[in-house]
């Protein structure tokens, strides 16, 4: 049976959300002594928290770790649970002018969704090019951050997929983190009883991952 990933938020109330500026509260505003680095953590249910309490997901955990190293980050939740690349690139535009100001870096943790409908490869990597490209003509840096196919679609799938996302690294000069779900998937003790999505600590252990690539991105290593 082919799985999908349960569908959540919906995308106008994240537009609004972001609109509102509801996502990206912050004490470091308030300072203007404190350089406040924006970050946008751009996917699906990976980013939008699915399944978790308020203050529990992705976003929320990653700018809690890189306050605790000294970077007064704002990390807002930019991922609508169910997105496929081609959802997420039709809304990116209105996704970045809803923030109100430019963020420093974007988080772009698609694919997922694609692999696990089985769309082709080649319709995947065409929407995070075009996407990649946007980030890129309004001069924002981005991490990528990698998905691997599951092993039962088989060997050719699995490796046109795979290839996707150092590709596009490469071609833009992004730093990569292999994969988003690495020492998660397929642990049950990390994740929901849909035994797709992370729980707290499944995100946890993913904030805990990509964070060090993050950090390096922002010094611009």
């Amino acid at each position: 049976m082919k799985l999908e990933w349960p569908y959540g938020f919906g995308r106008a109330f994240v537009h609004a959300a972001l609109a509102m500026g509801i996502a990206t509260a912050s004490p470091a505003e308030a300072n203007p002594d404190v350089e406040t680095v924006r970050i946008l953590a751009f996917g699906d249910s990976l980013t939008a928290g699915y399944g978790l309490p308020s203050g529990q997901g992705f976003a929320p955990q990653l700018q809690a770790a890189l306050r605790r190293n000294g970077v007064p980050a704002i990390v807002t939740n930019g991922g609508v649970s169910g997105d496929t690349a081609a959802a997420a690139r039709a809304r990116l535009a209105w996704t970045l002018d809803g923030l109100g100001a430019k963020p420093d870096l974007v988080i772009l943790a698609l694919g997922g969704n694609d692999m696990l409908r089985g769309l082709p490869p080649k319709q995947t990597r065409e929407d995070m090019e075009a996407i990649a490209a946007e980030l890129k003509k309004r001069g924002i840096r981005f991490v990528l951050a990698g998905m691997l196919a599951a092993p039962n679609l088989g060997r050719d799938y699995g490796s046109s997929f795979n290839a996707i996302f150092p590709d596009l690294a490469r071609r833009h000069g992004a730093p990569l983190y292999p994969f988003f779900l690495s020492g998660v998937a397929g642990d049950n003790r990390l994740l929901l009883d849909d035994r797709i999505h992370p729980n707290f600590q499944g995100i946890k252990r993913m904030v805990t991952g990509i964070a060090p690539t993050v950090m390096r991105a922002l010094r611009g290593q």
